[in-house]
């Protein structure tokens, strides 16, 4: 019987394991891939907006030698600081169903097994469920959810879905290693959140001509060699061998409604107490982005990385009761 079970080893989930570990907690955290499996499949080359404090958890300091970390600078980062702390994490073991007891939970994992836990934090993030745009031919094999790399695609004709820094930076990638792309939003400009020292250089690049940018546009159709985009000025055929659709991603709540949790119904916030990220479930805990509902752009690892204090605050305080 553990005090504390994590679902999830992302930053806000070790965190949560490394308060647990200081207070003297028993804890166990599942991992359905490796550690920080979320940021190992980012971009490879990508770079944080964030400086290395703002992503620094358990008081270790993340010293890189350039302002702003990249990638493998994190992924070196919280293996490091999982080792430090000797954190009990099993990998490669997804959660299969999480049942809520008189007086604790059991946890059954695909692997076969099962734990016990007075208390549970799901800390699962929201990047398994990218954002669907609901089109025809959205399932064909050329249609991806996720960015890499930009070797594959050189030569070949790439769209690029979405006005975030994700989509963003992705066009600039490809551009820049011998894709042809086209940059497709729905909004007459990129967001607000774009890095500001990406705006410029996506601008430039759209003012050129070498990246082609349909805005106030929306795909209807994927089709085996072309897209159907609806623009301002009507339906284009554009021609595509490959199209990444990078709209964001959605929560999962089916657990936390499976669970008892109350998730609204607009926003998909789950019902919690802010102060202590205990939902209505008593003993079933929130951390990371898995609080924010839809809006998922409020909670980053610079916010999310504090929940494991007041989590920990909150479960030893019932202790005392």
């Amino acid at each position: 019987m553990y005090d504390v079970i994590i679902i999830g080893s992302g930053p806000s989930g070790l965190a949560c394991a490394i308060e647990a570990t200081k207070a003297g907690l028993t804890t166990i955290v599942l991992e359905k891939g490796s550690l920080t499996d979320a940021i190992r499949r980012f971009p490879v080359n990508l770079v944080w907006f964030s400086t290395p404090e703002m992503l620094e958890i358990g008081g270790i300091p993340f010293v890189v030698s350039t302002v702003r970390p990249t990638r493998v600078d994190t992924l070196n980062y919280y293996a490091k600081v999982a080792r430090h702390f000797k954190l009990n994490i099993r990998y490669y073991d997804a959660v299969a169903s999480v049942s809520k007891m008189d007086d604790h939970f059991k946890i059954n994992t695909k692997g076969g097994r099962t734990y016990a836990g007075m208390n549970v934090v799901v800390a699962t993030g929201y990047f398994d469920r990218p954002n669907r745009i609901n089109v025809p031919g959205e399932n064909l094999p050329k249609v991806l959810h996720y960015y890499t790399e930009a070797f594959p695609y050189f030569d070949l004709n790439v769209a690029v879905i979405g006005g975030s820094n994700s989509a963003v930076e992705a066009a600039l990638d490809l551009f820049r290693h011998g894709a042809h792309v086209t940059l497709i939003h729905r909004r007459e400009k990129v967001g607000d959140r774009v890095k500001y020292w990406v705006v410029p250089d996506i601008q430039n690049r759209i003012k050129a001509g070498e990246i082609t940018a349909l805005f106030n546009s929306t795909v209807c159709e994927v089709r085996t060699d072309t897209l159907l985009v609806k623009t301002p000025g009507g339906v284009r055929e554009v021609p595509n061998d490959f199209t990444f659709i990078l709209t964001g991603f959605l929560p999962d709540t089916e657990r936390l409604k499976n669970l008892g949790v109350r998730v609204d119904p607009e926003t998909l916030v789950p019902a919690h107490d802010p102060k202590t990220l205990e939902s209505n479930v008593p003993g079933l805990y929130l951390a990371g982005s898995t609080v924010a509902g839809k809006d998922n752009n409020q909670l980053f690892v610079e916010n999310g990385r504090a929940h494991g204090a007041l989590i920990v605050k909150s479960i030893l305080a019932h202790r005392e009761v």
